[in-house]
C-alpha cells in the first residue's frame, strides 16, 4: 500500500540556494549534453522529495550520468512523470498561476515543444513579475519570471510524495 506525505518545499529551496550558481559533483553537468535545467530541477525535487521511482523507462531516478531516467533531465519526460505517476516517489498536477509556490516548477515553450524547466523559489502574488525562480543553463537564483521569453508556459504543483508501506 502507498502512503502519501508532504513535500518538503523548504528544503527543496534551500537545495536551490545553494546549487543554484555551482554544481553539485554528486550529478554529472548536463551543459554540454543539451542543458541542465531538467537535472538541476530534479535534484531540488529530489532534495525536497527524498524518493525515487526507479521503473524503467517511466521513473524519475538519477544512479549516474550513464544510468537515470528520461525524465531526469528530460524536460517532457519530467512533467509527463510528475503528472502521470500513480507509483512511489513525487508527483505533482497540472496547475495554473494562483495556485503554485515555492517548490514548484515552470515550464517555458516555444510553441512547438516546452524547452526549459524553472523551479520556483518565491511567489509574491500570481503575476509573473511576482514570481521569482531559480535555474540551470542559463544560471539564475531570485530572477523574476517575468524576465523570460516564451510563447508557451506550464505550472506544475507538486502534490506530495509517495512510498510503500
Amino acid at each position: 500500500m502507498a502512503l502519501t506525505r508532504p513535500y518538503d518545499r523548504d528544503a527543496a529551496a534551500f537545495y536551490a540556494s545553494v546549487w543554484a550558481f555551482d554544481r553539485n559533483p554528486a550529478y554529472l553537468n548536463f551543459d554540454g549534453l543539451g542543458g541542465d535545467c531538467t537535472n538541476f530541477a530534479s535534484q531540488c525535487l529530489f532534495a525536497g522529495s527524498k524518493a525515487m521511482n526507479y521503473s524503467p523507462v517511466f521513473g524519475w531516478y538519477y544512479i549516474n550520468g550513464n544510468n537515470k531516467s528520461p525524465s531526469w533531465t528530460g524536460v517532457e519526460f519530467f512533467y509527463s512523470f510528475l503528472v502521470n505517476n500513480k507509483s512511489v516517489g513525487p508527483f505533482g498536477v497540472k496547475s495554473d498561476i494562483s495556485h503554485i509556490g515555492k517548490g514548484d516548477f515552470i515550464q517555458l515553450g516555444d510553441g512547438q515543444k516546452f524547452f526549459h524547466t524553472l523551479f520556483i523559489i518565491r511567489v509574491e502574488s500570481p503575476a509573473p513579475e511576482s514570481i521569482f525562480v531559480a535555474t540551470h543553463t542559463m544560471d539564475s537564483y531570485d530572477r523574476p519570471l517575468s524576465s523570460y521569453y516564451y510563447n508557451e508556459i506550464r505550472f506544475i504543483r507538486i502534490g506530495g510524495v509517495r512510498k510503500w508501506s
